[in-house]
């Protein structure tokens, strides 16, 4: 069996639900499938222990990100304060999300949204990040509630839904709408049978329903 690669990115600053929901939905998926997923943590610097928001919890990449793999590349967003002072040092969430839209991984995500062998899935303030670096103008996805406005400034068509599916780019708002979009990639990708074993195990039900550019009423 060909297996599909999951590349959930790393970057300084992540926040470990964003990162640990889709990794564990996503896992279990893959063994209901026989293991037909090969979930891994990457970064962009390559192998090694990367820092989270919250200070006391670190996570391991195994790999560089690789934008030539087929299969997923999932975007975690930042966990921090919301308010602060950048000039004093506090590193607040836009503080956060804006190094990692300026960071090396963003090359290689913008290969990766090039790659239609590849969807990249973004959650919460990663969507945000994306569309900081100019990655997403022209798109349509969502972000946290408290990013829509700013989502929306950078030339994405900003939704305000829990799972927005544009294609090659699913994008889900909200810290727990990881949980969202990795049933949601299941079910789209791999049929609902894989889905709904996750969510009997998990005892989780997805929540809202998944806006779509494509069908009847699509612009």
């Amino acid at each position: 069996m060909t297996q599909v690669h999951v590349q959930i990115v790393l970057f300084d600053g992540f926040d470990p639900l964003d990162v640990i929901a889709p990794f564990e939905v996503l896992t279990a998926g893959s063994q209901f499938l026989g293991g037909a997923l090969a979930v891994e943590f990457v970064s962009a610097s390559g192998p090694g222990v990367v820092r989270a928001g919250n200070s006391q919890i670190t996570l391991t990449a195994t790999a560089s990100l690789d934008p030539d793999v087929p299969g997923y590349v999932v975007v975690p967003g930042a966990v921090g304060p919301v308010d602060g002072d950048p000039d004093a040092g506090d590193e607040t969430i836009p503080v956060l999300l804006g190094r990692f839209a300026q960071s090396d991984a963003m090359p290689l995500i913008r290969r990766a949204l090039d790659n239609p062998k590849i969807t990249v899935a973004a959650f919460c303030g990663g969507s945000l990040a994306l569309a900081m670096a100019g990655l997403l103008e022209g798109r349509t996805a969502t972000t946290h509630v408290l990013g829509i406005d700013m989502l929306d400034a950078t030339g994405v068509t900003a939704v305000r839904a829990r799972v927005v599916d544009d294609g090659d780019l699913v994008s889900g708002g909200g810290v727990t709408s990881g949980l969202d979009v990795a049933l949601y990639l299941l079910e789209r990708d791999f049929g609902s049978q894989a889905a709904h074993a996750v969510e009997e195990l998990f005892e989780y039900e997805r929540r809202g329903t998944t806006w779509k550019t494509t069908g009847q009423h699509a612009a």
